[in-house]
């Protein structure tokens, strides 16, 4: 299975540029890579902050591009999202009982679990009691089932001091407990928010964040003040990345690539091929 993310599109952040909103620009660009790359997924997730503003324009504007995938496309809430309009364009979105979107399918031998972090009116993550239950319920449900779960924001400190949590908030705390003693479960999680990629563990769970496909926040690791403007950089117009992560019934990988202009420097020709027969021998597959 080859499920491919996306994050962080913020469509709406500039909706009377002409001729077209950069987000949009680079959305355009990401979707019609994905849809051109020799690796055809079986599912594209969305994880969060599809939109800038949580407005129905902008989630139209969004779901009318996603049209031209031949895959199912499932939508995760973010901070700068909301909730109606999301399951207004994306009509197919789960939620569970008590209206949170979220939920969890079993494909190929993998559990998928998406969750909802969204609180309105917060920029940073949320985990309530009640999706933290409904987390436990679908876990111990699951509990002999390798899984993976998609969640906007990290649960973890990443040193960009801006867009961090503080590691004392009760929505991590909640997190943690739902995931005690279930690191030989999960396999991994993987977030958005960020705009940045890294690498981390939670719980001895590794956790990823997919770079952004709207422009990316500088990595900037110094102390930050609202007292001080000090004219440092905080969002930059590196390329836009998507992710593909790859199940092959007992490992999970995951593949980014930034999407930008280059050329290809080898193509496989007769020339190339005993190079593959010899690496191929290596493995014993040749």
């Amino acid at each position: 299975m080859l499920i491919a993310q996306m994050t962080d599109i913020h469509i709406g952040f500039e909706p009377d540029a002409r001729p077209e909103e950069l987000n949009r620009q680079r959305f355009r660009e990401t979707l019609d890579r994905l849809l051109e790359q020799p690796n055809t997924p079986d599912l594209l997730l969305l994880t969060g902050d599809i939109t800038d503003r949580g407005d129905r324009d902008s989630f139209e504007k969004t779901a009318d591009l996603l049209a031209a995938c031949p895959f199912p496309v499932k939508a995760l809430v973010g901070n700068h999202d909301t909730r109606e309009e999301l399951l207004h364009a994306f009509p197919g979105t789960e939620t569970d009982a008590d209206g949170f979107v979220q939920s969890a399918f079993v494909q190929d031998g993998l559990l998928v679990v998406l969750l909802d972090t969204l609180e309105p009116g917060r920029h940073g993550g949320a985990f309530c009691e009640k999706r933290r239950d409904w987390l436990v319920g679908v876990l111990d449900a699951h509990a002999g089932t390798p899984t993976v779960i998609f969640m906007h924001h990290p649960p973890i400190v990443s040193g960009i001091a801006w867009m961090d949590p503080d590691p004392s908030e009760q929505w991590i705390a909640n997190f943690a407990a739902a995931l005690e003693g279930r690191a030989e479960q999960v396999r991994a999680i993987h977030c958005g928010h960020l705009h940045r990629q890294l690498n981390a563990r939670f719980c001895g769970i590794p956790v990823s964040v997919t770079p952004s496909v709207a422009p990316l926040v500088s990595m900037d690791l110094r102390a930050i003040s609202g007292e001080t403007a000090d004219s440092r950089a905080l969002i930059t117009t590196e390329p836009p990345t998507y992710a593909l992560h790859r199940w092959d019934g007992t490992n999970l990988v995951s593949h980014y690539e930034r999407v930008s202009d280059w050329e290809v420097l080898a193509n496989y020709g007769p020339h190339l091929q005993p190079m593959i027969r010899e690496m191929e021998r290596e493995k014993g597959t040749g």
